[in-house]
């Protein structure tokens, strides 16, 4: 943990003499990429030791199949080594550390750089091995018409800003960062001229990294005086459950679950922040011409803690992975999509059971709160008291819900995922099926997916 902190310290001081020093007026693409690169197997080489060789085999393995494979099977090819090699490694954690948590843990840039692989050989079988007209407009967008170069494809998975703890952001973004194209692509987006500007503005990130910094820090705070006092293994101590009853066991679990928090808080925002010194990261400009810095960013704090919807939770916490998890599960699952992006998630998480539980559960309180929302919300809408009642009660059902779901990812092994459980008397997975089987289920409100030319195209044939 001291490791990481100062590798993402020292990589946040490199961010800005990376931007102030070596920004695109100042170095070519190449000279940008190269001091990238070896910042990043600096850091992984000081944090993770000879365990930082996992992630160099995995990358170099990675760069034959782009090169070597079948544009039709490259996304396929990438996906089953990247996959397999990361669920070995995770293998390793449980028959080998026994449960343990590795001093040197190299599984979460693994995990990374497993989610940059996978992208990246999506959006070139996209860009290469697809017509356009079969692409959503996402994909398209996102698609990668050439294979990248050695140096490019080292830089996009090891750069510094990324390797330690993340995120995963698409490949033609961070091209376009180190080319000095990403601020001034967003800024075209928006007509200056109607707002008064004779020339593009040049927003500067210290404000966004600024802000970002004071909410890492009070993360940190909550992290060392609450976590340490509210264990996660307090809610199963055997004195505990025989003295407490359910409800106090709910509200423990509650305040349990928030202690957890903060570490991913500190986590996430720091390395946020360390893309943003570094120049990557801007996403626009927002309705009150404000400009965002969050492109990149991994949560929404006040979304998830006011979440009234289990898909309003999931959707901004771990955002990236969520949104890797779409594009390379979700978008291109033959059926069964959302089952299958739950299996995937679980599977890149590691092999330890209780996450398992987590994410099984997850898919049935998700299918549930669907049907919920689908079936009864219209009819808490036809007043603000009773929009107000429905908000306030699935709040308190949604961060509950959570609370029960994830447990058993903290606890990581069956027997104490088993004894919460039944010490929560299987509440919310027999409230779920109830659900389920007396709830119709009701057509999506959404349009189902497809390429982003097949309605012009109807419509082209019509005439």
């Amino acid at each position: 943990q001291i490791n990481f902190v100062a590798c993402q310290l020292f990589a946040l001081l490199a961010a800005f003499w990376f931007r102030i020093y070596l920004g695109p007026s100042h170095a070519s693409s190449a000279v940008r990429h190269a001091f990238a690169t070896l910042f990043g197997i600096y850091f992984a080489v000081f944090c993770f030791g000879w365990y930082s060789i996992h992630l160099f085999v995995l990358v170099l393995m990675n760069y034959g199949i782009m090169n070597m494979a079948s544009i039709p099977n490259i996304h396929r090819y990438s996906f089953v080594v990247a996959m397999g090699y990361l669920t070995l490694c995770h293998i390793s954690r449980i028959y080998i550390f026994h449960y343990g948590i590795l001093t040197t843990d190299f599984s979460g840039p693994l995990m990374i750089i497993t989610q940059k692989i996978t992208t990246l050989a999506c959006q070139l079988h996209d860009g290469i091995g697809r017509k356009a007209e079969e692409l959503t407009a996402e994909q398209n967008r996102l698609a990668v018409k050439t294979r990248p170069s050695l140096l490019e494809y080292l830089s996009y998975l090891l750069n510094f800003m990324s390797i330690i703890a993340g995120p995963c952001s698409n490949y033609k973004d961070y091209i376009a960062f180190i080319e000095g194209r990403h601020v001034h692509m967003k800024l075209l987006e928006v007509n200056w001229k109607q707002k008064g500007y004779d020339r593009l503005p040049d927003p500067s990130p210290t404000g966004a990294v600024m802000y970002k910094l004071c909410i890492t820090l009070v993360s940190l705070v909550l992290f060392l005086t609450l976590t340490k006092n509210f264990p996660m293994a307090y809610i199963i101590d055997n004195e505990f459950l025989d003295k407490t009853p359910f409800l106090t066991r709910l509200g423990y679990l509650y305040v349990v679950t928030q202690s957890a928090k903060p570490k991913y808080y500190f986590a996430w925002t720091l390395a946020d922040a360390v893309n943003n010194a570094a120049g990557y990261g801007f996403s626009g400009v927002d309705d009150r011409g404000a400009f965002r810095w969050d492109l990149l960013s991994n949560l929404n704090i006040w979304n998830i803690e006011t979440a009234t919807s289990f898909k309003m939770y999931i959707e901004n916490w771990n955002i990236q992975t969520a949104a890797w998890l779409k594009r390379v599960c979700y978008d291109r699952a033959p059926w069964y999509p959302t089952v299958l992006t739950f299996v995937l998630s679980a599977l890149w998480h590691g092999i330890y059971p209780g996450y398992y539980f987590t994410f099984l559960t997850g898919i049935l309180i998700t299918l549930a709160a669907r049907a919920i929302r689908n079936n009864c919300r219209h009819y808490f809408l036809s007043s603000v008291p009773l929009k107000m009642a429905y908000d306030v009660a699935t709040w308190v059902v949604t961060q509950l819900a959570v609370c029960y779901t994830v447990a058993p990812f903290v606890m990581l092994a069956v027997e104490p995922t088993i004894k919460f459980y039944k010490s929560m008397y299987f509440h919310m997975h027999i409230l779920s099926i109830l659900v389920l089987l007396l709830l119709p289920i009701r057509p999506r409100s959404h349009s189902v997916r497809r390429p982003q030319n097949q309605t012009i195209q109807n419509s082209v044939k019509s005439k």
